[in-house]
């Protein structure tokens, strides 16, 4: 891929379900010297034509005379839709993770782009000239709907909207264009600025209207980082600080940095709903900057993410807030990309390509010699790993801002509370009493439990039936607010039993607990406390959760439930005690990562407590009180845990100490997807001997999944390009059956 020159008459295209491929297109006479290399082109691709971009000067320039190709048809916008280093992103996101060059640049550009959406004008109208009295009785009665119209803009100072005049005075538009023809009514074209930077994101947070006096560790960890941005060069840094520390602070001043030299930024973070206050915080500290904030966030329209990525593409919004997909913003100059939670899964895409957004903005930060920043209260395995090769830089952050206290860790053993209450409980006793007390000094508490519903399952204890997804090998779960069990791998639903299908047993019942029993036992146990309850299913409501979390601080709710979502984000100065009542529901998986992601969760949840003046509590249920990830946890001993983990991944040659290829495959027919997955591993091991170490195949821990049986088998190796262009070539040539289909998910984190 090479830039353009005016003399230039052919060029490559890359066109959007094209293949893969890049095509040679002349340039017509009419565009010479205005095609540039990203620019949006719909091309003559077969009998159809295409949308594609221009990926370069093409390779047969001088080769080919450009008569005998075909010509591009329309060049759609004169500003590129993609940067030079977002191409080479697109070429290394196709090589690295295995996947089509157009599926990996159709991820880079939203599909408002890809489709052509063009720029919305306005049609305004005003009065071209004014008509002399014999004129307007004339036409007042010749034509009294444009006599009204007349009057109308008459009265006008400003240039009105057409639409809404016409509908408003009840006026055809015969009747306007014909005023328009005579020259009495001039029609005026204006592009609309759509409000794309205009959400209700941070709205509802209080942000201090100064920024607060930066602590030393803080005032550390900037300078370092303003040093690497200085220098002008990549580098990636790691910021390790404690919940607490102060991390958005040091983000800012480096933002803040950058745009005052004219440079760019991106701001990752693992879920733009899940962040009003970080989002708020940035828009107040850069608002005597003058910068347009952009939140790149799923409840655009397809209008606004065009206008939005047009204004990143010329420069006029030089910092971008967003999920993953926001680190393929085209913004020019970039030299900072923040990667707030670094660690946290939501960075990996789900559909091929199956990127990483920490590793993605890494190597886009290399390209553009920018600096990524990493942070983090329990960073990554594979992002230590880096800083003890020397990769990456790293500051620390090892104490709360104001020297705030970290919250207390009590472990609760729940087998010996099982004990006392003679049965299975929900909620212990010292939780229980701790939520009262609370209550009492008014103060805030937050409960997390990681599973929705009401029961993991529904049994019948006469014959041990259990109801299963009819598409998945999973059991659905019982939701007791709508009688109903559900799927929550594919979304299956059905009406809860009265009695057993198996047997007819009225005795059915739950079995386990979810967000909706939880919340039942609340109320029932404390019925004074005002209790509300955040997951999935609660979430179905655009702007809810920010509504939530808006009545949380304000003191409207005394006790905050829920799902994953309260461990990310979320900073009340009120809350001193955080519940949670099943810390074993992430160590048991059947995942390599189980430890470290059950020791992140522990630490980043109570990290919720004691972030104000008070001091902050934490109380931990667990029916494994000895297992390390926890017992590290109540330590707060990060640098333990890290030399515990990191010896076990090393001993059996686990990431980060090699790469991990996960190849699936999947059909309708169990037995096929067995034969060609082992068919496939034995031809493998035969043409490439020693290319990768497979383990496999096997079948995956969800063996079925949407009408689908699934394999996978592992490959490790330290040479990803290299195996995956290798292991790509032998795929074209051994055959599979129509019936079964294959996909690799490079460094896999879902490995179920």
């Amino acid at each position: 891929m090479s830039s353009l020159q005016p003399d230039y008459s052919i060029v490559e295209v890359l066109p959007f379900d094209g293949g893969g491929r890049v095509y040679s297109y002349a340039i017509p006479e009419a565009l010479r010297g205005k095609i540039t290399a990203g620019q949006l082109v719909r091309v003559p691709l077969g009998r159809s034509t295409r949308l594609g971009v221009v990926w370069g000067a093409a390779a047969r320039e001088g080769q080919v005379a450009s008569e005998t190709l075909k010509s591009i048809l329309q060049l759609c916008h004169d500003t590129p839709v993609i940067t030079e280093d977002l191409r080479k992103l697109t070429e290394w996101l196709a090589s690295y993770y295995a996947a089509p060059l157009n599926s990996a640049l159709e991820t880079a550009l939203p599909a408002a782009v890809r489709q052509g959406v063009r720029v919305v004008v306005q049609k305004k109208l005003k009065l071209a000239r004014k008509l002399e009295a014999d004129e307007l009785a004339k036409l007042r009665k010749r034509a009294p709907k444009q006599a009204a119209l007349y009057d109308f803009l008459s009265r006008q100072i400003v240039a009105v909207d057409r639409s809404t005049t016409l509908k408003g005075l009840s006026i055809g538009a015969a009747s306007c264009d014909t005023m328009i023809e005579n020259g009495i009514v001039a029609e005026i074209g204006e592009q609309i600025e759509r409000a794309v930077y205009e959400d209700e994101l941070g709205e509802s947070e209080f942000i201090a209207a100064t920024a607060p006096v930066l602590n030393k560790e803080q005032s550390a960890a900037l300078d370092s980082i303003t040093c690497e941005l200085n220098n002008g060069a990549f580098r990636a840094h790691l910021l390790h600080g404690v919940t607490g520390s102060g991390k958005t602070e040091v983000y800012i001043g480096a933002i803040r940095e950058v745009l005052s030299a004219g440079g760019s930024a991106i701001f990752l973070v693992p879920e733009v709903a899940l962040t009003p206050q970080t989002v708020g915080r940035l828009r107040q500290r850069l608002a005597d900057m003058g910068t347009r904030v952009v939140v790149w966030h799923s409840h655009l329209s397809a209008g606004e993410r065009f206008d939005a990525w047009m204004a990143m593409a010329r420069g006029e919004a030089r910092l971008v807030v967003g999920a993953r997909s926001a680190i393929f913003a085209p913004v020019p100059n970039l030299r900072c990309i923040v990667v707030d939670e670094e660690h946290e899964p939501s960075y990996k895409q789900g559909e091929s390509p199956l990127y990483h957004g920490r590793d993605v903005a890494v190597y886009r930060a290399s390209l553009t010699g920018a600096v990524a920043v990493l942070g983090s209260a329990t960073p990554s395995l594979e992002s230590l790993a880096n800083v003890r090769a020397g990769k990456y830089g790293i500051s620390r952050l090892l104490s709360r801002v104001d020297d705030r206290a970290m919250p207390t860790l009590r472990i609760l053993d729940m087998k010996r509370e099982v004990l006392h209450t003679r049965g299975q409980s929900v909620l212990s006793r010292p939780l229980v009493d701790a939520l009262r007390l609370r209550l009492e000094r008014r103060e805030q508490s937050i409960l997390f439990l990681n599973r929705r519903g009401f029961s993991r399952m529904m049994i019948c204890p006469e014959c041990g039936f259990v109801p299963g997804c009819p598409h998945c090998s999973i059991a659905l779960t019982y939701h007791r607010t709508d009688e109903t069990l559900r799927c929550h791998a594919c979304g299956h639903s059905e009406p809860a039993p009265r009695s057993c299908p198996g047997c007819g047993s009225p005795k059915v019942r739950g079995r386990g607990t979810g967000t909706q029993k939880l919340e039942d036992v609340l109320r029932m146990v404390i019925p004074e406390a005002r209790v509300m309850r955040l997951d999935a299913d609660t979430m179905g409501r655009k702007n809810l959760f920010r509504h939530v979390l808006s009545d949380f601080r304000k003191g409207k709710i005394d006790i905050l439930m829920g799902t994953q979502m309260l461990a990310k984000g979320l900073d009340f100065p009120n809350v001193t005690l955080v519940g949670i009542v099943d810390a074993d529901l992430s160590l048991h998986i059947p995942d390599f990562r189980a430890s470290e992601r059950t020791f992140q969760l522990l630490v980043q949840v109570a990290g919720r407590a004691g972030r104000g003046d008070r001091a902050g509590e934490v109380l931990v249920q667990t029916f494994t009180p000895h297992a390390a990830p926890i017992q590290y946890a109540k330590k707060s001993d990060f640098d333990g845990f890290l030399e515990d983990e990191m010896q076990q991944r090393l001993a059996h040659g686990y990431p980060p100490a090699r790469h991990l290829i996960r190849h699936v495959f999947k059909g309708r027919n169990e037995e096929k997807v067995a034969f060609f997955a082992e068919g496939w591993v034995k031809f493998l091991e035969e043409k490439a001997p020693g290319l990768v170490e497979v383990r496999g195949p096997a079948p995956c821990p969800l063996e079925k999944l949407q009408d689908h049986y699934r394999w996978n088998a592992w490959y490790f190796t330290d040479r990803v390009v290299r195996a995956v262009n290798r292991i790509r070539e032998l795929r074209e040539e051994f055959v599979f059956d129509a019936g079964v289909i294959d996909s690799m998910d490079v460094d896999a984190i879902d490995l179920m």
